[in-house]
């Protein structure tokens, strides 16, 4: 088991973070924030959805969730269609543009992890992979992994399959 101080070393570490996070936001393109990209994600991930699934997910409230996706919508990242088991609820789902504008995040994104780890050998890439995964498995973060079944929507619960 570890000792107190490492946990504290770690905590600090943990907290310091976000300077990750804001030289990886710097690599966006202009109009897309990272929730924005965290949304295309999921949605290309998980395929069709509701809303209320995608804020599950996301682990935030609703009113957020329905910012983030008319931000996607308005760019025409993502299509939005009547639920046909209710007709009051849309299913959204990342579209052709959406879907390219993902695959530059993602270039975006390894080209600045390549260019800051670069003097990182693989090994040390590898494993800090498999421990952030670690690390969020026991933080009960089950969004890394796939789906069930690869391509299955998650849209409705098993017992409305």
């Amino acid at each position: 088991m570890a000792t107190q101080s490492q946990y504290e070393e770690l905590a600090r570490q943990l907290s310091a973070i976000g300077a990750v996070k804001r030289g990886l936001g710097r690599v966006l393109p202009p109009d897309c924030p990272s929730g924005s990209a965290v949304v295309l994600m999921l949605l290309d991930r998980y395929g069709e959805m509701r809303m209320s699934k995608l804020a599950e997910l996301l682990d935030i409230d609703m009113s957020v969730t329905s910012r983030h996706v008319a931000h996607i919508a308005d760019r025409g990242w993502v299509d939005r269609t009547p639920d046909p088991l209710d007709r009051r609820s849309r299913l959204l789902s990342i579209n052709t543009d959406g879907k390219e504008l993902l695959r530059e995040v993602s270039e975006r994104y390894t080209e600045a992890l390549a260019r800051c780890l670069s003097d990182w050998s693989d090994d040390d890439v590898g494993r800090l992979n498999e421990l952030l995964a670690r690390l969020r498995t026991g933080f009960g973060d089950t969004r890394c992994r796939p789906p069930a079944h690869q391509g299955e929507a998650i849209t409705r619960t098993p017992s409305q399959r």
